[in-house]
């Protein structure tokens, strides 16, 4: 039996940008679940005017993880 050898270098590094890159996704869906639970409970008690600026909160937390995804996608 062979023993293993470790990936290059380089290969290690970008095993490395794209685990960190899926720790931010986690992290910016985890804020964004957050966001959308305490919005849902501030609109049901009655605070309307907090739904927008929310709602574009949100949108700008999935338009990161995107881009996150992108970069990861064109790391590999």
């Amino acid at each position: 039996m062979e023993p293993l050898t470790p990936p290059p270098p380089t290969q290690r590094r970008g095993l490395t940008v794209i685990d960190g890159a899926l720790a931010l996704i986690v992290i910016l869906l985890i804020v964004q679940m957050w966001l959308l639970t305490a919005t849902l409970e501030s609109f049901l008690a009655g605070h309307r005017e907090a739904a927008l600026p929310s709602a574009i909160a949100s949108g700008l937390l999935a338009l990161a993880c995107c881009g996150l995804y992108g970069f990861v996608r064109g790391v590999e």
